[in-house]
């Protein structure tokens, strides 16, 4: 295999991987609109200038990177809390800090834009 091969198929692989992580999408709609309808915290993870350009309704901001500081702005670490970012990455690493922390009802909603999934 010459290195033109060889460097094309590395570039494709890292572009599918590019692709497939940069917008992640929620893993449960059904559970997240469960937890939501019953009274789950809705957790936005952007920063406070993001979230002053557009969240969703109800949300509650804390930025991935203050999370640990403000853990008791969560209140019962039995809550449901359904996260969301811009394109998933920093919801991953919220629900990997809450899950650490004792919180046991943790619910990714990736992408800000799966929020669409709920009116269909």
């Amino acid at each position: 295999m010459s290195w033109i091969t060889t460097a094309a198929l590395s570039l494709t692989f890292a572009i599918v991987v590019v692709v497939a992580f940069t917008r992640r999408g929620p893993k449960d709609i059904a559970g997240i609109q469960i937890a939501l309808a019953n009274g789950g915290l809705l957790v936005d993870v952007r920063s406070p200038a993001e979230f002053a350009g557009g969240h969703l309704d109800g949300a509650l901001n804390i930025p991935v990177g203050s999370l640990p500081n403000r853990l008791d702005e969560l209140g019962d670490r039995e809550k449901p809390i359904v996260l969301y970012c811009a394109s998933g990455m920093r919801s991953l690493r919220a629900e990997g800090i809450l899950k650490s922390k004792g919180f046991t009802q943790v619910l990714d909603l990736g992408a800000m834009s799966n929020a669409a999934a709920f009116d269909g």
